[in-house]
C-alpha cells in the first residue's frame, strides 16, 4: 500500500498539481448535479446537508469510522429526517431547513470541543484545504465520481422530468418521490468527497455558482449540465492558480473565480450567442 502511495505521489507531482487534478474531479460532478439544485431551487437544502459535515466530521473520530463514510451517512440521515419532518406538515420546509442546519453546525462544533484529546483543523474542515489532497483522496473522488455520475446519468430522464412537472412524472409512472430520494443521496455523496477540498461552508457555492452561470449559456438542459462542468473546472484552475500568485486561501479562492465568472457572463449577449436558454421551468 504504501509503495502504491509513493508511486502515486511521483505520477502526479507535488501539492500544487494534486490539488489541480482533484479540483477539476470534483468540479466535472459537482456541476450537473448543482444543475438540478438550481432548477428545483434547493439552495438552502444544499447549505443544510453541507452543514451536517461538521456533525459526521465529529461523529467520525468519536466513533473512529472513516471520515467520508461518516460525513455521506450525516448527510443522509438528515436528508431522511426532512422529508419525515415535510410529512407531518406542521412547519414550512424553509423552517424546516433552518433548524436541522442550524442544528447539525451547532452540535457538529460542539462535539468538536469536546474533542480535546484530538488535534483538530477546524479552519481546515469549514474553508477547505485542497493543498493538502493525497493521492487516496484523489483515488475517493474520482471513484466517487464516476459512481455519481454514472447513477445521474442513468436516473436523468426521471430527475428530469420530476423536476419540470412531479405530478406528470408520476403520471407516465416515473416515481418523483424515488428520484427525489436519489438525488439527496447523489448531494450527500457529492458533500462527503467535496469537504476537505473547499470546506463545509463552501460546498454549496461550487454546486450553484457555476450551474447558474451555465443556466444564461445553455440551450438545453443537457447542455448546461456540460457547460456548468466545464465552468466548475475553469474556476477551480482559475482559483487555485490566483491563490498561489496572491498566497490567498484556496478553497474561497476558487468560489471567487467562479463568481468572477458569474459576473462576467451578465454582460455577454447571450440572445445572440446561442439563440433561447434553458426555461425558467427547469
Amino acid at each position: 500500500m504504501a509503495w502504491c502511495l509513493k508511486l502515486g505521489c511521483a505520477m502526479f507531482g507535488d501539492y500544487f498539481t494534486r490539488a489541480l487534478i482533484a479540483g477539476v474531479g470534483l468540479a466535472l460532478v459537482a456541476g450537473p448535479l448543482g444543475c438540478f439544485v438550481v432548477w428545483r431551487r434547493m439552495a438552502y437544502f444544499g447549505d443544510t446537508m453541507a452543514h451536517s459535515a461538521l456533525l459526521g466530521v465529529a461523529l467520525s473520530i468519536i466513533l473512529s469510522m472513516n471520515m467520508t463514510l461518516g460525513v455521506f451517512a450525516v448527510a443522509a440521515l438528515v436528508a431522511g429526517a426532512l422529508i419525515v419532518l415535510q410529512r407531518q406538515a406542521s412547519l414550512s420546509t424553509d423552517a424546516l431547513l433552518g433548524i436541522l442546519s442550524h442544528s447539525t453546525l451547532a452540535v457538529g462544533l460542539v462535539l468538536v470541543g469536546f474533542l480535546t484529546t484530538v488535534r483538530i483543523d477546524l479552519m481546515g474542515f469549514l474553508f477547505g484545504d485542497i493543498l493538502a489532497v493525497s493521492v487516496e483522496d484523489i483515488v475517493i473522488i474520482y471513484g466517487g465520481g464516476v459512481g455519481i455520475l454514472a447513477i445521474l446519468i442513468l436516473a436523468w430522464r426521471p430527475l428530469l422530468a420530476s423536476t419540470v412537472s412531479p405530478e406528470l412524472a408520476e403520471a407516465e409512472g416515473l416515481r418523483p418521490e424515488a428520484s427525489r430520494l436519489v438525488l439527496m443521496i447523489l448531494m450527500a455523496s457529492v458533500i462527503a468527497i467535496a469537504m476537505k477540498l473547499v470546506g463545509v461552508l463552501l460546498i454549496t457555492s461550487l454546486l450553484i455558482i457555476p450551474a447558474a452561470t451555465a443556466r444564461r449559456l445553455s440551450a438545453t438542459p443537457e447542455a448546461m449540465a456540460a457547460v456548468a462542468a466545464v465552468l466548475g473546472a475553469v474556476a477551480v484552475v482559475g482559483g487555485l492558480f490566483g491563490s498561489r500568485t496572491w498566497d490567498t486561501a484556496s478553497g474561497p479562492s476558487i468560489v471567487v473565480m467562479a463568481l468572477v465568472i458569474f459576473l462576467v457572463s451578465l454582460a455577454v449577449p447571450v440572445s445572440r450567442l446561442f439563440g433561447r436558454r434553458v426555461p425558467h421551468g427547469t
